[in-house]
Formats: structure tokens, sequence, C-alpha cells
């Protein structure tokens, strides 16, 4: 049997609450050291928000709530981890202040233009690529430091991998803001 398109934009729906609720166990596994936790709730945030989008589209579209929703609860996701680096000078790889700040005042300048927009203004393809370099930058810098898949120690390398790509994804960022807004 067919799900109807009313039951798969309440599903996207429900996806989209339940990864805004992640970002606190997020960042309370973070914070008391649970890395590995911290690590796989990331992951099922992403997942989370590929599926949301997977429903919406099979629905032949979202509901206006998730079309807004949506783009603040990978903001409330991703803020938790950026924040945490941002402030762990013994984590292997800190991120600076000044960019998470950037990062974030970016978002919530994007999500204020988004509020007004019809539709909740839907991501350009920039955003979309910026959000996908953001997860994965996140997932790698996160990356637990005793998890290996070699004999070689893993984690050093994907640490500094998710720092460098954590840049690109900022220049994604603003250029994508600079997109929006020439739309408003």
């Amino acid at each position: 049997m067919r799900a109807s398109a009313a039951s798969l934009r309440r599903l996207a729906d429900g996806l989209t609450v339940g990864r805004a609720l992640l970002g606190l166990p997020l960042i309370l596994a973070l914070s008391g050291g649970q890395a590995a936790l911290a690590w796989w709730l990331l992951l099922l945030g992403g997942l989370s928000d590929w599926a949301d989008g997977l429903l919406a589209r099979r629905a032949g579209g979202g509901s206006e709530w998730g079309a807004r929703l949506d783009p603040l609860t990978d903001k409330i996701l991703i803020a938790a981890p950026l924040l945490w680096l941002a402030a762990q000078p013994a984590w292997p790889q800190q991120l600076p202040l000044w960019a998470v700040w950037l990062l974030l005042a970016r978002e919530l300048l994007i999500s204020g233009w988004r509020s007004g927009a019809s539709g909740g203004g839907p991501a350009s393809l920039a955003g979309k690529a910026k959000t996908v370099l953001q997860f994965t930058s996140l997932l790698l810098l996160l990356w637990p430091p005793g998890w290996t898949l070699t004999p070689w120690p893993l984690a050093p390398a994907l640490h500094q991998l998710g720092f460098w790509l954590f840049w690109p994804s900022l220049l994604l960022a603003l250029s994508s803001a600079r997109g929006y807004l020439r739309q408003g």
C-alpha cells in the first residue's frame, strides 16, 4: 500500500522535530566525554535531514511548516558541535571561535530572511552543498580518537581532513548567504 502525500509530509515533519531534539543530547554527550555517542547522534541527525527531504519530495513537496522548521533544526544540530569544538583546546582540532561566530551569524541572518520569505525560502544548491559539507566536516572532526579502521591511527588524519573541509563549508555559507540576500 502506498502512503498518502499527507502522511509522508507528517513523517517528514516528525523527522525534522526529532532532529531539533538531537541537539541537546549531542552537546551533553560531547561535554560528558561520550565522543562515540555524539558522533552517532550527529550521523543520525544528518541522515534524518536527508530522509525528511526525500519524504517531502515523494509527497510532491513538504509542508510550509516543515519548510520553515527544517533549516532551523539543521542550525540547532550543527551549532552544538561547532560551539563545543570552538571551546575545546584539548580536542585534536579546535575550531577558531571567530569562524564559528561568523558561521552562526550567517545562519541567524539567513533564518531571519527565510522567516519572511514565501514558502520558507527554499534552500539554494550552494546552501544544500554547504550543509552536506558542514555535516561531513563535523563528522570527521568529531571522529572519536580511539576508533580505528586500519592498523594505524586513523583519527588524526580524519580530524585534520575535517578541519580543512570546515573552511570551504564556511566559504560556501558566506557565498550562499549573499545569493539569498540578493533574492530578497
